[in-house]
C-alpha cells in the first residue's frame, strides 16, 4: 500500500458504535501477577519486585475504558520515594513495548542475530547486563491496541488511536500509577522510541500542563516527531534533504561507493554539507535547475548514494526511502532494510520499485517475540494472556491531527510534536533531553533529527540541557552489541547527570 493510499484511507475510516440502547459489553477484570527476582547488571546483583499484567482506567463519569497492560520493574530496599522513575514505551503508532523491553532495557534480552537472519529456535534469552533497572525503576507501557492493552466498556478505539488521544491516555495512565504506587515524590522520566518521540513531546507537555507532573528528563531513540520531514516522496522537498545521509551511510555499509570511508562520523559530516549547502538549494529551484549546475549535483548524489546518475535524473533528483532500499542491491536480488539498513534480504520483486518486507523486522522479529512470551509465562508467571498484539494495524485507524499548543487549540493534520517539548522545556528549564540516534536508520533519519533539536524555538541557555549521542547501527541501535554497551552508558550518565552537565 502506498501512503498516499493510507492517508486516503485515514478520511475513509470509520468506527464502530453502540446502537442506542445498547449496553457496552461486561468489562473484564484488570489483573497483575507480582514476583520476586534477582538479577545481574552491570556487575552486580539487583533485587528487584515485577507487577506484570494490566490497569483498568475510566473517564471522568468512572466508567471503564480500557486495560492499559505494562510491566513494573521496582528495587528492593532503599528509599523508594527518591529513587528515579522511568516510563518507556515503543512507537509505531500501534507497536507494542516488546522491542525495548527484550531489547536493552529489561533484565532479560532476547539474543538474535546482529544484521543477519537468526535461527529459527530453540529461541534463547539471557541476563541483560546492559538492563536500566540497575539505575532506575522501570515501567514498560504497551499503549491500547498493542501488547494486551486494549478498549473496554465505553471504550472505543477512536478514544485512543490519534495523535492527541494518544497522549492523553498515556498520560493518565502514568498519573494513575504514579497514584496507586505513591510515587509522586519520585524524579521522573519518559523514555519513547520512534512515533514515541511525537507521544513523548505531547506527553511531557500534557503531564506539564493537565496534572501538574514535571519531568526530570525527556529520552528520545530515534525519535520521529514531525511528520512533515518523517516521509521522502510525498511532494516535499525537506525529508529528501534529511535521508540523504543515511543513504550514503548504508551505501558505503554495503560497498557500494567507489570509496570506502571507514570514518563514518567525519563522512556523515561531509554529506550532511552537500545536503544542506548544495542538494536542499538545487531542489528549491525547481525546473530552474538546469545544465552544469543541475549536472553537478547529479554526480554527487550518485556519487555518495551508489545509485547512477541516470536513475537520479530519472527521479527529477528525489528517490525516497523505499525506493533507495530496492534500487542499490537490485542487481543481486537484495533489498535494504528500512529499519537498520545493515540488514538485507532476497527480494521478492525484481522489478518492483517498493519495499514488499523489512529484512529486520523478519529476521529478528521472531525471536523477540519468543523470547518476552518464554519470559512472561515462565519467569513472571503471568496467565490468561491472550494474543500479545506486537504491531496493532492502527496506522489506518490513526488520527494523525494534533493541537499543538502554540497554535490556541488549532488541529493541524500533521503532528509536530517538537513544539510541544520545546514549549515544556521553556516552562520546566531543570527539564533535560537525550537523543539516541542510529546512523543507519532509514525510518527516521539522523539529519532529520539534528533538524528537530536546530529547531526547537528554546533560548539559548536552554540547550545545555540537550545532549545526542550516535551509534553505528540502525533506528534499534541495541541490536548491535557495541552500540548496546554505548546505550547503556550514556543512558545512565543522563540519569546521574544535572541540568547542564
Amino acid at each position: 500500500m502506498t501512503r498516499l493510499s493510507i492517508l486516503l484511507a485515514l478520511a475513509l475510516i470509520s468506527f464502530p458504535v453502540f446502537a442506542e440502547g445498547e449496553a457496552p459489553a461486561e468489562v473484564p477484570e484488570a489483573k497483575t501477577w507480582v514476583t520476586e527476582h534477582i538479577a545481574r547488571v552491570g556487575g552486580k546483583n539487583v533485587a528487584y519486585t515485577v507487577t506484570a499484567g494490566t490497569m483498568l482506567m475510566k473517564n471522568d463519569k468512572d466508567e471503564a475504558t480500557a486495560l492499559f497492560g505494562y510491566t513494573a520493574y521496582v528495587a528492593k530496599g532503599g528509599k523508594q520515594r527518591e529513587r528515579p522513575i522511568m516510563f518507556a514505551y515503543n512507537g509505531g503508532p500501534g507497536s507494542a513495548s516488546i522491542w525495548l523491553h527484550m531489547g536493552i532495557l529489561g533484565p532479560q534480552r532476547a539474543v538474535i542475530k546482529d544484521a543477519g537472519w537468526s535461527d529459527n529456535g530453540p529461541y534463547q534469552r539471557v541476563n541483560n547486563d546492559y538492563s536500566i533497572i540497575d539505575e532506575v525503576d522501570l515501567v514498560m507501557i504497551d499503549p491500547v491496541g498493542t501488547g494486551f492493552s486494549k478498549p473496554v466498556g465505553v471504550g472505543k478505539g477512536e478514544d485512543f488511536w490519534g495523535v492527541d488521544q494518544d497522549i492523553k491516555s498515556v498520560s493518565e495512565f502514568i498519573v494513575q500509577y504514579l497514584t496507586e504506587n505513591k510515587r509522586w515524590a519520585s524524579p521522573k522520566y519518559i523514555l519513547g522510541e520512534s512515533y514515541g518521540g511525537i507521544r513523548s513531546g505531547g506527553v511531557a507537555y500534557y503531564l506539564l500542563t493537565r496534572h501538574m507532573v514535571a519531568l526530570d528528563g525527556v529520552v528520545l531513540v530515534s525519535p520521529f516527531m514531525e511528520f512533515a520531514t518523517g516521509f521522502s516522496g510525498m511532494g516535499v522537498d525537506l525529508p529528501h534533504v534529511m535521508f540523504l545521509p543515511t543513504f550514503a551511510s548504508t551505501a558505503n555499509y554495503h560497498g557500494m561507493l567507489n570509496e570506502r570511508h571507514d570514518n563514518l562520523p567525519a563522512f556523515m559530516k561531509e554529506v550532511a554539507s552537500f545536503a544542506l549547502d548544495e542538494y536542499a538549494p538545487a531542489l528549491l529551484k525547481g525546473s530552474r535547475l538546469a545544465g552544469e549546475e543541475r549536472s553537478k549535483v547529479l554526480r554527487k548524489l550518485s556519487q555518495y548514494t551508489g545509485l547512477s546518475e541516470d536513475y537520479w535524473d530519472r527521479a527529477n533528483l528525489r528517490v525516497d526511502e523505499g525506493r533507495f532500499a530496492k534500487e542499490l542491491s537490485r542487481a543481486t536480488g537484495t533489498t535494504i532494510g528500512r529499519i537498520d539498513s545493515r540488514f538485507s534480504g532476497y527480494m521478492i520483486n525484481r522489478v518492483g520499485e517498493s519495499m514488499t518486507y523489512d529484512p529486520m523486522t523478519t529476521s529478528i522479529g521472531p525471536g523477540y517475540l519468543a523470547a518476552f512470551m518464554d519470559y512472561y509465562q515462565n519467569d513472571l508467571g503471568v496467565e490468561d494472556v491472550g494474543n500479545y498484539t506486537v504491531f496493532g494495524d492502527l496506522i489506518l485507524a490513526w488520527d494523525w491531527s494534533h493541537a499543538q499548543p502554540d497554535l490556541e487549540g488549532f488541529k493541524l493534520p500533521m503532528p509536530n510534536t517538537s513544539v510541544d517539548l520545546a514549549m515544556t522545556m521553556q516552562q520546566n528549564p531543570g527539564m533535560r533531553v537525550l537523543v539516541q540516534q542510529g546512523y543507519y536508520d532509514l525510518a527516521t533519519p539522523h539529519l532529520a533529527t539534528e533538524y528537530y533539536v536546530d529547531h526547537l524555538n528554546i533560548p539559548d541557555e536552554l540547550r545545555k540541557n540537550i545532549g545526542i549521542e550516535y551509534y553505528e547501527a540502525g533506528h534499534m541501535m541495541y541490536v548491535h552489541e557495541p552500540s548496546m554497551v554505548k546505550f547503556k552508558k550514556d543512558l545512565a550518565t543522563f540519569i546521574r547527570s544535572e541540568p547542564g552537565e
